[in-house]
């Protein structure tokens, strides 16, 4: 099933991310995590690909059981970085042979320890050159793609990201996924903004709980997403207790979510950072468990 079509037919979509485990970890490890997502029953999930590419197999391997044995759509993360065409194409191939029918596409991190990766050396050094081969080789794929709240932290001017974003659009994007952001009212004018230049496909926002506070400050540095005051204060509050966090992120990101459900969003995508407990709790708290 193509994910584009769960948005035809209701709303919100609710859906999870969850990342394999490290290289050095045995590939089951993430079985029993994904038993207990199971019964969560989310719409989609997608899985994430690692710095670099350095997961993809195991990605490709985890939505394949998603997909195939637990019966739940999900969707591949997929990026261009450090990868040749004929690596893309191979990578395509192994996807449709597992029945994969959906692409979160994505320019990708650079490759651990390379900090100053010169992107301009990949073959495709931008998502929607990605898009565009990925269109040209396959047209089956259902393809998402990310849109930045707040922009890119490598873009200097949103009005120039959003450019790049109605580009990525344009090549075959059916719907976007955002980074995650902390204050909706971010969210609201990035969609205002996003129509005005003729972006009109769903749009997904992408929702981080607060764990671990020095996680959330490494995470929003890289994406440049912002912290609002009142969450830096809540941070520094509870720093020193790891529960009392968990149970404070997960009441700020129910309230989030639930303001963007009365607001009519498109889909909620849940960074679970692999934690169904805390992931079944914030549904119960938004009344969608």
């Amino acid at each position: 099933m193509k994910l584009i079509e769960l948005f035809n037919n209701k709303k919100p979509v609710i859906s999870f991310e969850i990342f394999p485990p490290k290289l050095e970890t045995p590939l089951e490890s993430i079985f029993e995590t994904l038993e207990q997502f199971k019964l969560l029953a989310p719409d989609f999930i997608s899985v994430t690909y690692g710095a670099g590419g350095s997961k993809k197999d195991r990605t490709i391997q985890i939505a394949s059981k998603i997909k195939n044995e637990y019966h739940i759509e999900s969707m591949a993360h997929f990026t261009c970085v450090g990868h040749s065409k004929e690596e893309i194409d191979t990578l395509l191939a192994s996807l449709s042979e597992n029945k994969l029918q959906n692409i979160l596409a994505l320019r990708g991190d650079p490759p651990a320890g390379q900090p100053d990766f010169d992107f301009s050396k990949n073959v495709y050094p931008y998502a929607s050159e990605l898009i565009r081969h990925i269109r040209s080789k396959n047209n089956d794929f259902c393809i998402a793609a990310a849109a930045y709240v707040e922009g890119h932290v490598d873009c200097r001017r949103l009005k120039d990201d959003l450019t790049n974003l109605k580009l990525k659009v344009d090549e075959g994007v059916d719907f976007l996924i955002t980074q995650l952001f902390f204050d909706n009212r971010f969210f609201y004018d990035f969609l205002d903004k996003a129509a005005s230049i003729g972006i009109h496909c769903p749009i997904t926002a992408g929702i981080m709980p607060i764990f671990k506070a020095d996680q959330i400050k490494r995470i929003t540095s890289l994406c440049g997403a912002s912290i609002p005051a009142k969450l830096v204060i809540m941070m520094d509050k509870y720093q020193d207790n790891p529960d009392d966090l968990r149970k404070a992120g997960i009441e700020y990101a129910s309230t989030q979510i639930r303001d963007l459900i009365d607001n009519g969003v498109d889909g909620i995508h849940l960074c679970t950072m692999n934690r169904p407990k805390s992931t079944k709790e914030i549904l119960e708290n938004i009344g969608q468990s």
